[in-house]
């Protein structure tokens, strides 16, 4: 079904408790747009791009996102469970108080992202980029974060117990701020964990 909006642009618009339920969005651009409170379990979007928009106790269970972006909006209250995200951004957005796992997270781009203090349990985050984002207190324990980008990104209190951290690429101060109790690691990343403690490898 072909989306009659499509290539359209809206901007300063308020859906607030709107329905869209179902719905499929294609190549739109949103600015500055409110979405509190709205149903949009089940949309579909396609190279659709949200820009500065407050998605508040938006419900987008069941959705499905590809080649779309949410840029610096914010997420509070929020139901983003059982959706799928395929090369889709988060530049700059913060989530908070909300309900993602379970998710399908692939090729996503949550750089300077807030995920503070989010229950993140067992999400596979497969080669994300999480450069310079919000770590703080998040819970990703049992996750798979193999090729995962964390440079720059806030650390302290980041629950990894048992997720896999091979190949993803980390500052000094992840290996320090960060719980590592069973993680799994490869060598390259044994030995950054090693020199960050201030130890030295001899023979």
């Amino acid at each position: 079904m072909e989306d009659e909006f499509a290539d359209r642009s809206f901007e300063d618009e308020n859906y607030n408790e709107s329905d869209a339920h179902g719905q499929r969005w294609e190549r739109r651009s949103y600015t500055s747009c409110s979405f509190i409170d709205a149903d949009l379990g089940g949309l579909t979007t396609h190279g659709v791009v949200f820009t500065d928009c407050d998605f508040s106790g938006v419900d987008l269970t069941d959705s499905t996102h590809i080649g779309s972006a949410f840029r610096n909006c914010e997420f509070r209250r929020s139901r983003l469970w059982h959706s799928t995200f395929r090369s889709t951004s988060f530049l700059g957005s913060a989530i908070a108080d909300s309900r993602i796992t379970p998710a399908v997270f692939d090729e996503v781009d949550l750089m300077l992202t807030s995920l503070g203090g989010l229950d993140l349990r067992g999400l596979d985050l497969t080669g994300a980029r999480l450069r310079d984002a919000n770590l703080v207190g998040t819970d990703l324990r049992k996750a798979t974060l193999r090729g995962v980008d964390f440079g720059g990104a806030r650390t302290s209190g980041l629950r990894l117990n048992d997720a896999d951290l091979r190949g993803s690429i980390a500052d000094a101060t992840f290996w320090t701020s960060a719980v590592l109790e069973g993680a799994r690691i490869d060598t390259v990343q044994a030995l950054a964990y090693v020199h960050a403690h201030g130890l030295t490898v001899a023979d």
